[in-house]
């Protein structure tokens, strides 16, 4: 093994992210609180890389010229994977994120994903209750281990099943929050999510140019009001079975 100068647990991301032209949409806004759509290929905070500045969070902050304004008290609560796409909720005031992030630590916040998963699942609905543990010796990845590994629990139901190539649309709602759950639970069901670079069979990487991984709802309590809040952002890979 070549000396690298680093000890045996030093982890180095090397990961550089290459550019999205894609902007990030604004759904719903008032003075609280963004709904917005993240594209795929975008990161939700800069890294730590400089050339990786390019983030969600950063063009909230900044504002995307001619598309959307500059939010500089914006703050954000939750994340996706660089890959998925989709809803994310924003706090315009270091109260209403404190709030958000409060309802995500307690569970109480509904999130819903879709996502296109290689071959038919056999079942119409089910539960994955895979443990999941860091995999130390494969950074980024995550490992499925029932003795290290903490309680995980992604719901499923299959919305189409699809031919040329197998494929199924499949809705998830994930119990707890673990690092890149749907995508490893979707592989240890059998049916890895299409495009996944990381949690993949010999093929279903190759099967989409992204991630078909998209965050479709997210139900809330308004940190302001009160009232609860139920946003809807469709996939933009949902198939028309007619087509």
């Amino acid at each position: 093994m070549p000396d690298t100068g680093l000890s045996p647990q030093a982890v180095t991301d090397t990961f550089l992210a290459p550019p999205c032209d894609e902007p990030v949409k604004i759904l719903y806004q008032d003075d609280q609180i963004l709904l917005i759509n993240k594209p795929s290929g975008l990161l939700s905070l800069s890294g730590k890389n400089p050339l990786n500045w390019d983030s969600v969070h950063h063009r909230l902050v900044y504002g995307q010229e001619g598309i959307t304004p500059a939010f500089p008290t914006a703050k954000i609560p939750h994340r996706l994977d660089f890959g998925t796409s989709g809803l994310m909720v924003v706090g315009l005031s270091a109260g209403s994120a404190q709030h958000l992030n409060r309802q995500f630590q307690a569970r109480t916040i509904r999130k819903r994903y879709v996502a296109m998963l290689e071959g038919w699942v056999a079942d119409e609905r089910g539960q994955i209750t895979e443990a999941i543990s860091k995999d130390k010796s494969h950074f980024p990845r995550v490992k499925i281990c029932q003795i290290t590994g903490k309680t995980a629990i992604s719901e499923y139901q299959v919305l189409q099943r699809l031919e040329h190539p197998r494929r199924s649309l499949v809705q998830f709602t994930p119990r707890t929050g673990r690092t890149h759950q749907l995508r490893i639970h979707s592989l240890a069901l059998g049916h890895p999510i299409l495009g996944c670079d990381l949690y993949k069979s010999a093929c279903s990487e190759e099967m989409s140019e992204r991630l078909l991984l998209h965050a479709s709802e997210l139900c809330f309590e308004h940190p302001g009001s009160g009232q609860p809040i139920h946003g809807r952002c469709p996939a933009p890979f949902l198939v028309n079975p007619n087509d």
